[in-house]
């Protein structure tokens, strides 16, 4: 198992490229989920620096705060509530370029400028959500959406 990431600069594709066989290494042969979700945040912190990168699992009709980087965080998101809540109930990757303009945004820090959240699937069924702030404004695009994806099918059979 990896331990270190080798952090890489270049254009944001270049990162993820690097950065992805690095995760799928640091996962591989463990199957503790919370130790996955917790590894993964810290790898996407460390090679991009995002304000905030962490889970929220779905629990009854709410987001529950799992692994995380970053300042404090909401604890709890009802379902289809701000961005988090938004993404879980359409089941899809929800970007935000200005998150002050985002109907209902729920603020857990005044310095998220912009985010990107996408859906944990198991077993066809969302299951929780990787939430990613920047201190930026429109800081994410199709290509995050992309690879962040790509970044949650390794979780696999842990979740």
């Amino acid at each position: 198992m990896a331990e270190d990431l080798q952090i890489i600069q270049g254009d944001k594709q270049t990162q993820y490229e690097n950065l992805l066989p690095q995760i799928k290494g640091l996962i591989s042969g463990e199957t503790n989920f919370v130790a996955n979700m917790a590894n993964i945040c810290a790898a996407l912190k460390e090679q991009f620096h995002f304000f905030w990168v962490g889970f929220y699992l779905a629990e009854n009709e709410e987001l529950v705060l799992g692994p995380f980087q970053g300042p404090v965080a909401c604890t709890r998101i009802a379902y289809n509530r701000g961005v988090c809540g938004t993404a879980w109930a359409k089941e899809e990757t929800v970007i935000v370029p200005n998150v002050d303009e985002f109907p209902g945004h729920i603020a857990c820090s005044s310095l998220s400028k912009s985010e990107i959240v996408v859906p944990l699937f198991k077993d066809g069924k969302c299951i929780g959500i990787l939430d990613v702030d920047s201190d930026e404004l429109a800081d994410f695009d199709e290509i995050d959406s992309k690879y962040l994806a790509e970044i949650l099918t390794f979780l696999g059979d842990t979740c």
